[in-house]
């Protein structure tokens, strides 16, 4: 997304993060967390911000000094994307976290002093190398807990980005760090739930003793369909309820809460368990809380 687009679709951010930059004291925040749905949007952001710091020309959006053009081609030296798949040691082990060893090499690199304004944006990736969101699953409390004191104190032209999708699936010491900022999805997005709707109809009005038999009607849809596409109907559905319930502050707390909770199922289904464990689990969460 180019910086006139970024403009368009977050004047406010924008505003305020170049204000920030222009600023002679550059008083923005050295560690700082967006979340919501669009993580591509989110790194756009990050990058954006991570060119106007490190601008030698005027700021401007058709700036081309040479760290303006290196930032925009993803080739500055000091402008480090780290996730799973990114920045890691060759001998580095581990598949599918963020490793403490990729911390420790943060650290060391911090060490030696820098011309640059560095970045640090730390976000997930899938197989195909898009852009995902950081929980606690990806970004572990070991590997946070090894950057803390780097986080709260960190070398003089630092920034640390934090990509998540729902801030409160982060660690709380990476969250009262940070200063959040929610991004929007600016994407036109069509939503398929046709496969759950009919067992989702009115789920929110459903009796506590009523539990079981909405779990079993999920399971009945898993034993031949995907579980992923499953739980992204669902959370599909909520959506559409939430953009009904704009003037109902009870409802849209239930309802974020509901999406969250599948979120977590996603998770759990990443990690392995078994569908009828995250299906119960998941039918508890949703009707127990009506």
């Amino acid at each position: 997304m180019g910086t006139t687009l970024l403009e368009e679709n977050y004047p406010f951010l924008m505003k305020y993060f170049k204000g920030g930059i222009a600023n002679p004291d550059r008083n923005i925040s050295h560690c700082i967390l967006f979340y919501g749905t669009d993580l591509e949007a989110q790194y756009d952001l990050a990058m954006e911000i991570a060119r106007l710091l490190n601008c030698t020309g005027d700021l401007s959006n058709e700036c081309s000094c040479l760290n303006c053009n290196w930032i925009r081609q993803n080739q500055h030296p000091a402008v480090i994307t780290v996730s799973k798949a990114d920045n890691k040691d060759s001998d580095d082990s581990s598949k599918k976290v963020i490793s403490i060893e990729q911390a420790r090499n943060i650290k060391n690199s911090l060490a030696v002093t820098s011309e640059y304004h560095r970045v640090f944006i730390f976000c997930d990736k899938d197989d195909d190398g898009n852009i995902c969101g950081l929980n606690e699953t990806n970004f572990q409390e070991p590997t946070a807990n090894a950057l803390l004191k780097t986080f709260e104190e960190p070398p003089e032209k630092t920034t640390f980005f934090f990509l998540t999708k729902d801030k409160d699936s982060m660690i709380s010491t990476i969250i009262s760090r940070s200063q959040c900022f929610f991004v929007p999805s600016k994407k036109a997005e069509t939503r398929d739930f046709s496969l759950v709707q009919e067992v989702m109809e009115n789920y929110f009005l459903l009796p506590r003793n009523d539990v079981l038999n909405f779990y079993d009607k999920l399971s009945a849809l898993a034993k031949d369909n995907e579980l992923k596409i499953i739980l992204t109907q669902m959370q599909s559905y909520i959506c559409e309820l939430l953009k009904m319930s704009y003037d109902n502050v009870i409802m849209k707390i239930k309802l974020i809460k509901d999406i969250n909770a599948i979120e977590h199922s996603i998770e759990e289904m990443n990690l392995g368990m078994k569908p009828p464990n995250i299906l119960e689990t998941l039918a508890y969460a949703l009707i127990l809380d009506n």
